[in-house]
This record gives structure tokens, C-alpha cells and sequence, in this order.
């Protein structure tokens, strides 16, 4: 009897075991810096950044004289110059705006930029974390680099559609 029970629970262990979620955890950032190529690109995006940042600074510094003479020059000015010269001020300034937001702005040439450089090795370590997740059958590999994310899920354990189904939505 002591037999039986035995291998019975052996069994239910065994059986719990091979049913268990398996899991690994990564740090990409941690990745990333250990990848020479990455250093070259931010380095490179960084060159990039910097360089757009000045020619920023000189517009705005231009812009920033131009504000500082016509506030001189403002009382001794005709109606038609004052408008002439604000509207010249207005401009200007539209223009830094512009510059500012096709560098810096959402999918601005830093985006793009980043797009080039970056994430190419991002992809390439994306993928290695998946091939790893298939030799090893991880379930999901979680990233800690910047708070918890699931970096590779097994698309068998997603419920989604599952729920779905229970609140009755096709």
C-alpha cells in the first residue's frame, strides 16, 4: 500500500513538475552596453543630438538679439516698421519651432535616427531572446531593465480570446 501511494504521488509530482511555468529573466540594457556596435551608435546618435542642439541654440541666441533690438528701437519706430519687425520676430520664431520639432519632435530626425541605428541591434537581441525561449521552452522572459516587462510570452498561454468568448464578444 505504502508502495502504491508512493508512486502514485511520484507521479502527481512529476506530472505538476512538467505542467509548471517556466520562466527567465534578462536585463537589456545590460545587454545592450556589452554590445560594442551599440556604444558606436549612441555615440554616433549622441554626436547627432548635439549637433542639432547647437544649431538650435545659434537660431535661438540670433532670435534672442533680434527681441533685445527691437525692444531698443520699438519707441522710435514707425506703426508700419513695428508691424514689419514683429512680424519678422513671429517667423523667427515659427522657424525655431519647426527646427526644434523636425529634430527633436515625435519621429523627428533624432527618431529617425535612433530607427537607424539602434534598433537594429535591438531587433538582433530581440530575436536571440526568442531563440532562446524556444531551445529552452521558457514560457516568458521578463526584462528588468527598466521596470518589469514581458519581453517573450508562449503565444499557447494567452487567454485572450478565451475571455473573449466568456463576455460573449467574437
Amino acid at each position: 500500500m505504502k508502495k502504491i501511494l508512493l508512486i502514485a504521488s511520484f507521479f502527481m509530482l512529476a506530472a505538476f513538475a512538467g505542467n509548471a511555468q517556466r520562466y527567465a529573466v534578462i536585463d537589456s540594457k545590460y545587454i545592450l552596453e556589452k554590445i560594442p556596435e551599440y556604444k558606436e551608435s549612441q555615440t554616433k546618435l549622441d554626436q547627432f543630438s548635439q549637433l542639432w542642439q547647437q544649431e538650435i541654440d545659434q537660431k535661438q541666441t540670433a532670435l534672442d538679439k533680434m527681441y533685445k533690438d527691437y525692444d531698443a528701437e520699438q519707441v522710435m519706430l514707425p506703426d508700419n516698421l513695428k508691424k514689419k519687425r514683429e512680424d519678422e520676430l513671429y517667423n523667427k520664431e515659427k522657424e525655431l519651432r519647426d527646427l526644434q520639432r523636425k529634430r527633436f519632435g515625435f519621429e523627428g530626425d533624432l527618431f529617425k535616427k535612433r530607427q537607424e541605428l539602434i534598433k537594429p541591434i535591438q531587433d538582433r537581441v530581440y530575436n536571440a531572446v526568442q531563440k532562446l525561449a524556444v531551445e529552452k521552452q521558457y514560457d516568458f522572459i521578463l526584462d528588468k531593465s527598466e521596470g518589469i516587462t514581458v519581453i517573450f510570452a508562449d503565444p499557447k498561454l494567452d487567454k485572450s480570446d478565451d475571455i473573449l468568448k466568456n463576455l460573449g464578444v467574437k
